[in-house]
């Protein structure tokens, strides 16, 4: 079985995945993707997925919604991310349990905004230049290298974090 299949990895096994795949540039991330988790085992695994993250928007490099969410009744919400909700996300681990899953959505409606809330650059990260996405209000870069002409794993390297969160994004 290999990552994506599974799902599943260690970090190293991640990081050494990610470090053989291609950079890709800005145009190639040009549209909506729908996001997976890959979990390694990071204080974050479960928790989008556990709130209904849907993935990710990228209109042009100035415009960049980072976090689509599952309404209520399926719509695709673009939603603000804060300090306050990641904080949370790490200290009420509980709430990734499937009974807290309508309350999480609320949450995440109650965020929802059309402004823009990332930007698309080129930068080096792992010895190799790449799209990557920068958040406009959290020290939070998401990295993204090539699988094939649908797919990118991508890496979230926040600051003060010893190690990145891991995810897929398959072009819808």
């Amino acid at each position: 079985m290999t990552i994506l299949e599974e799902r599943r990895a260690t970090t190293a096994e991640a990081l050494a995945f990610f470090d053989g795949l291609d950079s890709v540039d800005l145009d190639f991330m040009t549209g909506r993707w729908k996001g997976s988790e890959i979990a390694t085992g990071h204080p974050l695994d479960g928790w989008l997925e556990a709130s209904g993250w849907f993935g990710k928007e990228f209109v042009d490099p100035e415009t960049v919604h980072p976090l689509l969410f599952r309404g209520a009744t399926g719509e695709i919400l673009k939603v603000a991310p804060t300090p306050q909700a990641m904080g949370w996300a790490r200290r009420l681990t509980f709430l990734r349990d499937p009974v807290w899953r309508p309350l999480l959505r609320l949450g995440t409606s109650l965020m929802h905004s059309e402004a823009s809330q990332a930007r698309l650059r080129m930068v080096e990260m792992r010895d190799r230049v790449s799209a990557t996405m920068i958040y406009d209000h959290l020290p939070i870069l998401d990295a993204f290298r090539r699988i094939d002409g649908r797919t990118v794993l991508g890496l979230m390297d926040e600051k003060g974090q010893p190690r990145p969160y891991v995810f897929l994004l398959e072009r819808c």
